[in-house]
């Protein structure tokens, strides 16, 4: 453990500090921004950090240690990763609903995918676009579609949003190249290609899984649909209206090719980057490219390609006015984000991640379970998926090498252990949630908590059957 400290103790600190946060968020007036704050302290205390920051040598170099600071550094991390996209990407999202875009968007993939199957169209849309792209970026990007379809079909944006957002996380946590699966390639040392194609396939159960659950249970529970302002509210469940939801086309909105733009803007530009990033190509040209393809830029790039072609209908006052109001609903998703961001923080800097995983590989179970198990426990301590599934691909790469294991399966196991139970430490909760609207703690659990677990416990059994015949 870090500094002198005591990794059971720290241990007891979490426990203190979470059975807190839960009850500060579903008995009290407490807002969830303050009581992730309030439990980040009350793990360090408990856990013995402390009070006062305090100078500690980490690989030759003095760095801050305290409770303090790792809240300060976890939520500054935090947003520094995803704040400016969530606040470009909210803006993006306001022109798209302010000029009509999002109803075409809506009405295309309506058409594209035939009625009743919204839920598949959104969740292969989300498949897809976040192989290349962040899973937070991408559903903030994408939520005007679902809320656009929700508001012409009369089908609850609950259902339809946790479509997409299972469809965004799974390939996130799973299929290269994005940062942690390919991190946890390079750590196991197989080919990215067999490991592509192999999760891809895995993926697809635990996408229809949780389609399932939206529509036949989430839709019916949480019947809410975006009134005429956007604002998501509650109402008496209806039937989904398919007829006037066709009938909308003799509006007059943005073309096909305008509204998707800005939206395929970034995509496209982050995808170039993530392939010449990985390539090695990044001279001339292309140099160009990869810095347009970062996604603070590309997303920059693609709001501005909003504002110049769909806002053109708008007045200056007009369009500055509509980019102010989404800015002032990512107020709220930038705080609990960046809170989350903090819990997390002081518990890698305690050292309790690593303290919790090498407990775990020293136990005597079957040694390709032991990574889903790593991946699993720290995908619950600490929240951030990338950090369990790496953490976990470091810890037990060598004992499954050593061992004569598959290489490959213990791969896949340090990812889809990172999907279970996205809760109050994952900035990924905070996202979903708030973006649909949903501000009841019980509530966000059954939502996105129960989503993300029935995604992991398709993903365990698909890992135990291929331990059987790999």
């Amino acid at each position: 453990m870090v500094n002198g400290l005591s990794g059971e103790r720290m241990l007891i600190g979490l426990a203190v500090g979470i059975a807190v946060l839960i009850f500060l968020v579903l008995k009290t007036k407490v807002q969830a921004f303050l009581a992730l704050i309030i439990c980040t302290v009350i793990v360090g205390v408990v856990g013995g950090m402390p009070l006062i920051n305090t100078m500690i040598e980490v690989d030759g170099v003095q760095k801050p240690f305290g409770i303090v600071n790792s809240i300060t550094t976890g939520f500054g991390g935090t947003l520094g990763n995803i704040g400016i996209i969530i606040g470009f990407g909210v803006m993006m999202g306001q022109i798209f609903e302010v000029t009509g875009a999002a109803k075409t968007m809506a009405q295309t993939f309506l058409k594209l995918f035939g009625k009743k199957r919204e839920e598949e169209a959104l969740a292969i849309t989300g498949f897809l676009v976040s192989i290349p792209i962040f899973c937070d970026s991408g559903f903030v990007v994408l939520a005007p579609i679902a809320k656009a379809i929700s508001k012409v079909t009369k089908k609850s944006v609950i259902g339809l949003g946790v479509a997409l957002a299972a469809g965004l996380v799974i390939t996130h946590s799973l299929v290269p190249p994005t940062p942690g699966p390919l991190g946890v390639c390079g750590i196991f040392g197989i080919d990215v290609g067999k490991f592509i194609l192999m999760t891809i396939l895995l993926a697809i159960p635990m996408t229809v899984a949780c389609i399932a659950y939206g529509r036949l249970y989430l839709s019916k529970k949480f019947y809410r649909i975006p009134n005429e302002e956007g604002v998501i509210e509650e109402r008496p469940y209806e039937e989904p209206d398919y007829e006037n939801a066709f009938a909308m086309t003799e509006e007059k909105l943005p073309g096909v090719f305008a509204s998707f733009m800005p939206l395929l803007l970034p995509i496209i530009l982050i995808l170039i980057n993530t392939v010449a990033t990985a390539l090695g190509k990044t001279g001339g040209i292309m140099e160009v490219l990869v810095f347009c393809g970062q996604p603070i830029v590309a997303v920059g790039l693609g709001l501005l390609a909003a504002i110049f072609t769909l806002g053109r209908t708008l007045n200056r006052h007009d369009a500055v006015m509509e980019m102010e109001k989404g800015m002032m609903s990512a107020g709220i998703i930038m705080l609990v984000t960046g809170g989350g961001g903090a819990l997390g923080q002081i518990i890698k800097d305690s050292g309790l991640g690593n303290f919790m995983a090498e407990g775990l590989a020293q136990t005597a179970i079957p040694i390709v379970i032991l990574p889903l198990l790593i991946s699993t426990a720290m995908r619950f301590i600490q929240g951030s998926g990338t950090v369990a599934m790496t953490t976990a691909a470091s810890i037990s790469a060598p004992i499954i090498v050593a061992a004569g294991a598959n290489p490959l399966l213990g791969a896949i196991a340090c990812c889809v252990g990172s999907l279970f139970f996205g809760y109050f430490n994952d900035s990924y909760f905070w996202v979903v949630n708030r973006t649909l609207g949903v501000r009841e703690a019980k509530e966000q659990l059954t939502i996105w908590s129960v989503t993300s677990t029935i995604a992991w416990a398709v993903g365990v059994v698909e890992v135990l059957v291929l331990n059987i015949f790999m």
